[in-house]
């Protein structure tokens, strides 16, 4: 495996300098919708039998989706996504993950 991109982009809902007006074609349904991709509290997923669900960048394409790395770094750490850990071990550029600036703690703060 290997990501399209590793590094986070400008207005990733993810950064603390980012609200949700700075985010292009911003839709609060589809914002809503990608609760499905966040672990819960025990590092599980809801419905753990399903494949695991990416959180996309909002500059990906429909078909073409590449992870958002805001969430990726989210999930990796304070979120606590067993999945994704266990999938991103076989990553071949999970070491250029990079992260512009101070991060939100929870998906709940990227509404802001």
């Amino acid at each position: 495996m290997k990501l399209n991109q590793t590094k986070q982009c400008k207005t990733c809902p993810w950064k603390i300098s980012t609200t949700v007006t700075d985010i292009p074609n911003y839709s609060l349904e589809q914002h809503i919708n990608l609760s499905n991709t966040i672990a819960d509290d025990t590092g599980n997923l809801c419905g753990i039998n399903r494949p695991l669900v990416v959180m996309g960048c909002h500059h990906s394409t429909v078909g073409k989706e590449y992870e958002c790395i805001g969430w990726l770094h989210n999930q990796l750490g304070n979120g606590n996504n067993i999945p994704l850990r266990l999938r991103m071990m076989c990553c071949e550029n999970a070491n250029e993950i990079e992260i512009d600036g101070k991060q939100k703690h929870s998906f709940s703060d990227t509404f802001q």
